[in-house]
């Protein structure tokens, strides 16, 4: 696991997805081109919205699982939860958040119509360093659901591992 210093606190991270289109992938990405260990848990088959999810990916297939228990794993697995959305919460997301709160565990909201990627990468350092342990699930709209999801969360989670990791 890659070593990081968020603030004055030296820590390793890890950022968690479940490998869709969208925010998930974006997360990975991010993680992947700046050397942060990444993984977490997919469907039965690797499946997304854009068929199987490319190997590249270190997404475990949660056998049996579908969407709904992929979610779910990410969320119980995980030492807190960020949530990105636009505006509303629907679909998947909106059930990642339903998840956070039903099993009480460390949730934060970034909405990308209101916050821009600097603010929400001090947001996500902060609430990071509240957490007893620093591996994050990040969780949004897949890319059919928003268009600019992938870029907004992509810019978001670099400059949190650059600036704060």
């Amino acid at each position: 696991m890659e070593n990081a210093s968020i603030g004055n606190m030296t820590t390793a991270i890890k950022i968690v997805s479940g490998g869709q289109t969208g925010a998930d992938r974006a997360a990975l990405d991010a993680a992947l081109e700046l050397g942060v260990q990444c993984g977490g848990w997919c469907p039965k088959g690797r499946k997304a919205e854009d068929g199987k999810i490319p190997e590249r990916y270190p997404v475990i297939e949660l056998v049996g699982g579908d969407y709904r228990d992929r979610t779910l794993k990410n969320v119980e697995d995980t030492d807190g939860t960020i949530i990105f959305y636009f505006d509303t919460m629907s679909g998947g997301t909106a059930l990642t958040h339903r998840f956070c709160r039903s099993k009480h565990k460390p949730f934060l909201l970034i909405d990308g119509c209101v916050m821009s990627a600097e603010v929400a990468a001090a947001r996500i350092a902060g609430f990071s360093r509240s957490l007893s342990g620093k591996t994050l699930n990040i969780a949004g709209p897949r890319a059919s659901g928003n268009e600019s999801t992938y870029d907004f969360v992509y810019e978001v989670i670099c400059r949190f591992i650059r600036i704060y990791g």
